[in-house]
């Protein structure tokens, strides 16, 4: 099974702003930096994100996104689906047109799979990544190294 980078980078971009949500509207850009994701794929992921009301926008100085609502009410799978990915563990993409245009002898296994993983993530929250102690201090380190950049921004700005 693989998820691609569209689905991934949701996940990530809507943990970080669960992840900063106390200290108001978060911008893509700041995700964008703490993530390694591009602003304008961000822009693209947060369309869908808003579309389908699991995050609204901000607008004017310090806008930016917040969760649409609690993050203990967002799941997983719902931000996967909300970008259009799909969880398919099958080789045909769930056509059934596997084996020489028909279905494959093991075809319903993969099938029977990818609902199983999609029903894994529909009972992990968001909040429930929140809460997790190794998620926390990864999201602490992310905060800490982007603090230390607009350390060193403002000591090479000063010194011009």
């Amino acid at each position: 099974m693989r998820l691609t980078t569209k689905g991934r980078y949701a996940v990530t971009a809507m943990l970080d702003l669960a992840l900063h949500a106390q200290r108001g509207p978060v911008s893509l850009a700041d995700i964008s930096k703490r993530q390694g994701i591009s602003l304008s794929y961000l822009e693209q992921l947060f369309a869908k994100l808003r579309q389908n009301t699991l995050v609204s926008s901000v607008r004017g100085p310090g806008g930016g996104y917040r969760l649409s609502r609690a993050a203990a009410e967002i799941f997983v799978a719902q931000i996967i689906d909300a970008v259009n990915e799909s969880i398919d563990v099958t080789n045909c993409g769930g056509e059934g047109n596997c084996h020489q245009g028909d279905v494959c002898l093991t075809h319903y296994l993969w099938c029977d799979l990818s609902e199983q993983i999609h029903d894994f993530l529909s009972g992990i929250s968001l909040q429930s990544l929140v809460d997790r102690n190794d998620i926390q201090s990864v999201a602490k380190r992310q905060d800490s190294q982007e603090q230390a950049g607009h350390s060193l921004e403002k000591i090479s700005s000063d010194a011009m």
